[in-house]
Formats: structure tokens, C-alpha cells, sequence
């Protein structure tokens, strides 16, 4: 590398992710160790501040992969940031309903009340995104607008970076003092007969769907229209700071080729990259494949693929329409292809 990088910070939601793999499998530290680089997880730090660069952005000489809402919401914010790639793993995203409610198709969700939760103290409220689009995209279908619904808000205090992230036996999991935080309040309104229906996505939505007997009006996850299945998760974005290109831009190249010969060991080992993504997700390989697909290994490709463009577009529209974001963009001018154009020039890495 022309420059010395001290120290490279990294972060992945968990989900399935070739970063992930490519962290958890210590492919990332031993890419880096000849240089000297020191490798951090943002999450895992006692400052908050620092956790916080998970949805803004804001570290220098760091990388992220994972939802893109946040990542959206800090390019639109004007962190300057770049996107090398995109990958998509499709998942389950649930319009569910009880089986009391009445509800039994997308029409049946005309004049109902659905549940949507609300944070009061984050930056970019990105579960209220997700949920609102996966409920947009259900209704679309049967020629419904979001109008024809009443929203219910589920408010939750705090911030999503208020504890850091620990890794237990693999999992990672964020803690309130001894106990694992988990809480979904528009499912217990849904249980209650507050409310009619909610969006419920991955697995450990399928895992709550089942577990309380709900009834699954739409999964749009599985709609055969890629705008439609465009969410948070599809596509997710790998993107780094601008400085770290024009500083390290042979460190950018040497993460995106980490990423994708983590993912191309994970095609050739199904077995083992089903078992790493049910610990990455704290749950069990049976709801990984019954959310992802028993082909999820052969799905983790980061490439710049013209579709994963278009629906990230599409997703900036949406956000940029319904007031997450302070202004929209053109996504094409985010995207810096040449550590991918360089890595093909020079690495024999499958695409």
C-alpha cells in the first residue's frame, strides 16, 4: 500500500453478508496483517459515538455492509461515502395477521389498522422504513396505497447504538446490563387485538410468525418482481468513506477482493456457511434456510449488478418520498466501480 493504514474499522449488520464471513472468518485480519493494520469492529466499541458509525458513516477509514437505509440515509445526509458493490440475498418479508383478525388477503388490509414501530431518539429510523415499504409494496399489488390502511405508531425509546454488540458462542447479540434486549411492540399489539396486521422480515421473523401462530397474508420476498422484493436487505450496499479511497485506495481493493473470495468459498461450502449464518443471526440453520433458501450460500455475490442499481434507486425514491431522507440522489454517481475494475484487471476473482 503507498500510505500506511493504522487501523481499518469494520462493521456488518447480521444478516448474511461477505463481509461477515469474511470478519468471522479471520479473512479480513489476515489480508491485513502484512501491513501492519489493525482491524476493529465499530460495534464492539465502549464509545457510543463510535457505534453510532454503524447508520452514519462518519468514521474515516472504515467499511460497512449491510441494510442499506442507513447507508442511503448518510450519503443523503452528505457523509461522503461510496458504494464498491452491491449483493442480494433474497429473504422472507411477511405481512402477517392473526388468525382472528378477519384478514385473509391484501384487499382484506383496506381500512385496518397496521402497525408500524417509531424511535424517537435515532437518526435514521430505518425498522419504520422497512416496514412501511414491505406494507407499500403488499398493497401495490392489489391496487392499494399505504392511504387505504391506518398507520399505528409503536414507540420506542433509546437508540439503536446504546449497548455495544458482544460476540457469545458466535452470536452476535447486544446486551441491556445481563439480559439480550429483544422486544417487538407491534407484535404484541397484533397479539392483543390492537391492531390487524404488521410486517415481520428474515428469520427471526419467520421464527416469531411460527411460533405465535400468525397467519401470513403476502410474503413479498418471494414476489417475482425484484422492485417489489427491493428492501433494506435487496440490495445490501458494501460501502466505505471517501477518504479511505483517496487515501488507501489499494486498501478498498484488498477488502472488496476479501469480501468476494469469502463468498466464493462460501458457494463451495453450503454446509458450513449455513452454520456461520444461523450463529450471525443467533438462530438456528433450520430458519436461516427456511428464510434465505437452502441456495443461500450460492446467494452472497457482491457484484454491480444493473438490477441491485435500479432497486437501490427505487429504495432512495421511496425514501426521499416518505421524508427519511432530507433530500434524494442519484445512486449511479454513488457507486465507485474502479476497485471492482481494478480487481478484475489484476486478480482472477469471479464475479
Amino acid at each position: 500500500m503507498t500510505q500506511s493504514l493504522d487501523t481499518l474499522w469494520y462493521t456488518h449488520s447480521p444478516v448474511p453478508t461477505g463481509l461477515g464471513i469474511a470478519v468471522e472468518s479471520g479473512r479480513l485480519a489476515q489480508a491485513f496483517r502484512p501491513f501492519g493494520t489493525r482491524i476493529q469492529a465499530l460495534r464492539e466499541s465502549s464509545d457510543r459515538e463510535v457505534r453510532e458509525a454503524h447508520f452514519d458513516h462518519h468514521l474515516h477509514n472504515s467499511v460497512r455492509h449491510g441494510g442499506n437505509i442507513p447507508a442511503i440515509w448518510a450519503r443523503a445526509s452528505g457523509r461522503a461515502t461510496r458504494v464498491l458493490g452491491l449483493s442480494w440475498s433474497d429473504e422472507v418479508q411477511l405481512i402477517v395477521t392473526t388468525a382472528e383478525s378477519g384478514v385473509n388477503s391484501i384487499r382484506d388490509l383496506k381500512n385496518r389498522r397496521f402497525g408500524v414501530p417509531k424511535w424517537a431518539n435515532v437518526q435514521i429510523d430505518f425498522t419504520r422504513a422497512q416496514a412501511i415499504r414491505g406494507l407499500e409494496n403488499a398493497l401495490k399489488l392489489d391496487g392499494l396505497e399505504v392511504r387505504d390502511v391506518e398507520l399505528v405508531d409503536y414507540p420506542y425509546g433509546g437508540t439503536y447504538s446504546d449497548e455495544p454488540v458482544r460476540h457469545i458462542h458466535g452470536a452476535q447479540v447486544t446486551l441491556n446490563g445481563n439480559r439480550v434486549r429483544r422486544r417487538n411492540n407491534e407484535l404484541i399489539g397484533l397479539l392483543r387485538g390492537d391492531i390487524d396486521a404488521i410486517f415481520l422480515k428474515g428469520a427471526h421473523g419467520l421464527q416469531l410468525a411460527d411460533e405465535f401462530g400468525l397467519r401470513v397474508v403476502v410474503d413479498v420476498g418471494s414476489h417475482p418482481d425484484p422492485l417489489i422484493r427491493a428492501n433494506i436487505g435487496t440490495p445490501r450496499t458494501l460501502t466505505v468513506d471517501q477518504h479511505l479511497l483517496d487515501e488507501h485506495f489499494e486498501a478498498a481493493v484488498l477488502i472488496l477482493e476479501t469480501v468476494l473470495r469469502a463468498e466464493q468459498w462460501a458457494w463451495a461450502h453450503p454446509e458450513e456457511t449455513r452454520r456461520f449464518l444461523a450463529r450471525e443471526l443467533n438462530t438456528s440453520e433450520y430458519w436461516v434456510a427456511s428464510a434465505y433458501g437452502d441456495d443461500a450460500h450460492l446467494r452472497l455475490q457482491t457484484n454491480l449488478a444493473e438490477r441491485s442499481v435500479v432497486a437501490l434507486q427505487d429504495l432512495t425514491d421511496f425514501l426521499q418520498r416518505w421524508d427519511f431522507i432530507p433530500q434524494g440522489f442519484d445512486v449511479r454517481a454513488w457507486i465507485d466501480s474502479r476497485p471492482l475494475e481494478h480487481l478484475l484487471e489484476k486478480v482472477n476473482v469471479a464475479i
